[in-house]
């Protein structure tokens, strides 16, 4: 019987080892990927949310100010002309062009 227990321990302590070694190996791997995977994404030039977030602030920002001017500059040439303004359009907070347009090469 002692034997039997005897070889049952060291199975029981190689399996233990090799799960550990198993563990030790997983985060070696996953410490590669992420390794590879920011030196990926590092070459890639990709902005940050915090730099895409300001610089949608500031196109919409630019977007209300150029229907501000358009809006002004019919109203001079209007008064130039000596015609009736047109009927304002409603300025919408939506951009004018979709996320789709944007992706699209002109």
């Amino acid at each position: 019987m002692q034997t039997d227990n005897r070889i049952l321990d060291d199975m029981a302590k190689a399996a233990s080892g090799a799960l550990g070694s198993l563990a030790g190996l997983r985060h070696e791997i996953e410490m590669r990927v992420q390794q590879q995977l920011e030196r990926l994404l590092g070459r890639m030039n990709l902005v940050g949310r915090d730099e895409f977030e300001a610089m949608k602030s500031v196109a919409q920002t630019a977007r209300e100010q150029q229907i501000k001017l358009e809006r002004r500059l019919a109203e001079i040439e209007a008064r130039l002309n000596g015609t009736p303004l047109p009927a304002p359009e409603p300025v919408s907070a939506e951009p004018a062009h979709s996320q789709d347009d944007l992706s699209k090469p002109d």
